[in-house]
């Protein structure tokens, strides 16, 4: 098997990344829909399970975000401490009890790294690794720094940051902290291929080297033009709505996709976004299967298309098109 995927959601990261292999999830609503796409999947708990159940090449993971996001509770980076010195334990093979760091969801981010070090105590270490997480794990946290440390003890060559997903083709502005390392040799993140989406800037204007972005009217020709008026309140006013025009990116895709309202250029209420046309803004084809239930949450949760196939092409040197895996909704 090349790949294991882990807290592998409805398939952005093995559809972005190409990678024939198996993914673990937990949540029957994105299991559903991997059946659907005929992904091999394993409906259940990757605490349950290690490497020696799926020796692969590749891992790649998404651990559940909540407990790191601003919006939510922050348990996670209450508990940042904890976190951080958890992972410097691991790294000298100490013993770790998630339980002191309260919600178990907060302790999922170290399951990558449990992987990771088992495989290689076993003998069968991963030749590449890609992770990724909300926005706050890199900028707040420093729990991917602390990963590449104990990494690179590994023997492991490593990168971090964060990265905007409108450089790599998505057609929404949305920022994600990853990591890529690799064994047998340097590793880099990858290169941007698309301008920065800047508001009020010019889809043509800036850096000649790289493309423009992707606006929502060019992966969703056939509603015409059409503004979006977020569910987000602005400023805290909730009258202050966020809104975004079909010739620029979507904002961040989140669950509550379906509660955005779209209207045409006079300002008349036009259908909200179907399943297909919100899985485009994320990257996946407009043909995807989605199926099960929360689908806008399986979409909002899922790893960005381009941005999967870009993050694997720098971890395992293949080579990758940021139009990879996009598809336009008819």
């Amino acid at each position: 098997m090349t790949a294991i995927h882990l807290f592998a959601g409805p398939g952005g990261l093995e559809r972005g990344a190409g990678l024939p292999g198996i993914g673990i999830e937990l949540d029957r609503n994105a299991v559903a829909t991997r059946l659907a796409a005929g992904l091999p999947t394993v409906h259940g708990d990757v605490t349950k399970y290690g490497p020696a159940d799926f020796p692969a090449r590749v891992i790649t993971a998404g651990p559940p975000c909540q407990t790191f996001t601003v919006a939510g509770a922050g348990a996670g980076r209450a508990m940042l401490d904890a976190v951080l010195n958890a992972i410097k334990r691991m790294g000298v093979r100490e013993a770790v009890d998630t339980a002191v760091l309260g919600d178990v969801r907060t302790g999922l981010v170290l399951e990558p790294l449990r992987w990771i070090l088992a495989a290689a105590d076993m003998g069968w270490p991963y030749e590449a690794i890609v992770l990724e997480q909300v926005q706050q794990v890199q900028q707040v946290q420093q729990v991917w720094d602390a990963y590449t440390e104990v990494l690179r003890a590994e023997g492991y060559s490593a990168a971090t940051g964060v990265l905007r997903t409108e450089q790599f083709g998505l057609p929404q502005t949305r920022r994600r902290a990853v990591l890529v390392a690799r064994l047998d040799g340097p590793v880099a993140l990858p290169e941007p291929s698309r301008r920065p989406y800047r508001r009020g800037i010019a889809q043509d204007a800036g850096d000649g080297r790289l493309a423009p972005w992707v606006s929502m009217g060019e992966v969703l020709p056939h509603r015409g033009p059409f503004e979006v008026i977020s569910n987000y309140g602005t400023g805290g006013d909730p009258k202050n709505r966020g809104r975004r025009t079909s010739g620029e990116p979507a904002a961040t895709v989140t669950g509550k996709i379906s509660r955005n309202r779209i209207v045409d250029l006079a300002g008349r209420e036009l259908p909200r976004f179907t399943a297909a046309e919100a899985g485009v803004l994320q990257g996946f084809p407009a043909d995807w299967p989605w199926a099960g239930g929360d689908i806008p949450q399986q979409i909002g949760n899922a790893c960005p298309v381009p941005l999967a196939a870009a993050l694997t092409a720098a971890a395992t040197r293949s080579t990758t098109s940021d139009a990879d895996g996009l598809g336009v909704a008819a």
